[in-house]
């Protein structure tokens, strides 16, 4: 079973930083897309970003120029680098596998608080 656990959420005023990381108890990590996704209550979750194996990034408008997504194979683990962080950006932020173009394992998520 795979296990992805989430770290580096907390609460930080706007126009701060914060880096998200996932360790994934993957056999392969290395050929694995990863992506962060994100959910506020009352909505659906919403892909954030996406890294392929060849480190092939996808972003979300709302985060394009401002968030960074990237892996360490070695540690099989993948980062979040979020800065000049919005009130807007505030929710729960999920590490997941994408298999087949689809979400296939989540994590526990872990809270990003931004204020204002």
């Amino acid at each position: 079973q795979v296990q992805l656990v989430e770290s580096g959420g907390g609460l930080v005023q706007a126009g701060g930083s914060l880096r998200l990381s996932c360790a994934a108890s993957l056999s392969i990590f290395n050929i694995n897309t990863m992506a962060w996704y994100r959910q506020v209550p009352g909505q659906q979750r919403e892909l954030v970003a996406r890294i392929t194996s060849d480190f092939s990034t996808v972003y979300t408008d709302s985060v394009k120029g401002r968030f960074t997504i990237s892996r360490d194979n070695g540690k099989k683990t993948v980062y979040l680098l979020m800065n000049s962080l919005k009130p807007e950006d505030t929710g729960t932020y999920y590490c997941v596998r994408v298999v087949g173009g689809s979400p296939r394992d989540w994590g526990q998520g872990t809270q990003v608080t931004v204020s204002s």
